[in-house]
């Protein structure tokens, strides 16, 4: 893949080496097929674009148990707040049912990276609650 992000933010993401098993040359067609036609503003605006905004809502807490799934290596880690929401638990007082699980070798996209291990957390976390 030829450095579809060179710098952002000011921070310089590292280039995924080619012939990724995980992430196929349609894989790439199909995603930049979505970003021509959507945009990407509305990608970035969450959740760091959106820290410290007021949504007005009565109760923000979600009271549902809910299952965050992240790569270990991501690189959203590098934007300011991240690891304290995330790997700090900080998330937890926003959604208090929350189970953070990381991949420790995934990155961003961890779902294309480790489908099995993803959907195996995804079954076992329905099977704790449906």
């Amino acid at each position: 893949m030829k450095e579809p992000w060179p710098s952002a933010g000011g921070y310089k993401y590292p280039l995924l080496p080619e012939g990724q098993s995980w992430f196929t040359e349609e894989d790439l067609a199909t995603y930049g097929a979505l970003y021509e036609k959507l945009g990407f503003r509305i990608a970035l605006q969450v959740p760091y674009r959106s820290f410290g905004e007021d949504f007005n809502l009565p109760d923000p807490v979600v009271k549902l148990p809910a299952l965050l799934i992240m790569g270990g290596k991501d690189y959203v880690f590098k934007f300011p707040r991240i690891e304290d929401l995330t790997k700090g638990e900080k998330a937890k007082e926003f959604v208090p049912n929350l189970e953070i699980t990381f991949i420790p070798e995934g990155t961003h996209f961890v779902q294309e990276q480790f489908p099995k291990q993803v959907n195996q957390f995804i079954l076992a976390f329905l099977a704790k609650h449906v």
